[in-house]
């Protein structure tokens, strides 16, 4: 059984201790294929590093939503950086009313200025929504995601938000906080979304899924999402694990 986590932050310092042994472990538990996600530019050498010493390992390039950075991501900065044969999204970007450090006018620019880069490049646009919903997929509808294709990277709303993105033909990533114990309405959304558009990922070093909630996240870690979405949608392990491996490998354009 192989599993694909499609987010996570595998180059941050949470892992500059043990990286090495979190590569093994993560092995050991079949996660095979996993990609890289960039919050800021600054980023992308050493992602660039990191996927050229690794097997089974792609990224992304963009901004966080609600980085603050000294300078903002142009158009063309984004197409440039994005050139590198393993990179496979632009993102992740959106938009995130739970915290505050960036304006929202200013995190919908930013948001478009991705957009227009993923359609520049042909590459799907990972997209974080936190507590603005109606903005983000006003956002998406106005830029068009279906003609680039985008993942609802951490997916956390309710079901009008996913069916919404769905309809535009986006993918709806589960994280850890979907196996949460008191998150009913998110395993609702997980056993409604169609098959073949479901995700899986860790975004670790966060949220880390049950039993290891509170402790820092790690690839190897997807299994227990994997497994969670299984039981809601009453289907094998090893189904849905080879069915989101191939919805990811679609996704990112990436040859099996």
């Amino acid at each position: 059984m192989q599993l694909f986590d499609s987010h996570c932050h595998i180059d941050f310092k949470h892992f500059d201790d043990d990286r090495d042994e979190v590569f093994s472990r993560m092995r050991e538990a079949g996660v095979s294929r996993i990609v890289a996600v960039s919050v800021e530019l600054e980023q992308t050498p050493r992602l660039t590093q990191l996927v050229e010493s690794r097997e089974g390992v792609w990224f992304s390039v963009g901004v966080h939503p609600n980085h603050e950075v000294t300078s903002e991501p142009t158009l063309d900065a984004l197409v440039a950086l994005s050139a590198h044969a393993k990179c496979v999204a632009i993102g992740e970007t959106g938009m995130d009313f739970f915290r505050h450090h960036v304006e929202p006018e200013l995190q919908e620019v930013r948001f478009r200025t991705h957009m227009q880069a993923a359609h520049k490049v042909n590459k799907p646009v990972i997209v974080h929504m936190r507590d603005a919903d109606s903005d983000t997929l006003r956002i998406l509808k106005d830029e068009d995601v279906a003609g680039c294709g985008g993942i609802m990277h951490c997916f956390s709303s309710g079901w009008a938000a996913a069916s919404q993105a769905l309809d535009m033909g986006m993918s709806i990533s589960f994280s850890g906080n979907v196996t949460f114990k008191n998150n009913h309405e998110l395993r609702e959304v997980a056993a409604k979304v169609p098959l073949e558009s479901i995700l899986i990922e860790t975004d670790s070093p966060y949220l880390a899924p049950m039993p290891n909630r509170g402790k820092r996240n790690e690839p190897t870690f997807v299994r227990h999402v994997v497994e969670c979405i299984a039981e809601v949608r009453g289907m094998a392990l090893a189904e849905l694990a080879e069915v989101s491996t191939a919805n990811a490998l679609k996704r990112f354009q990436i040859a099996a």
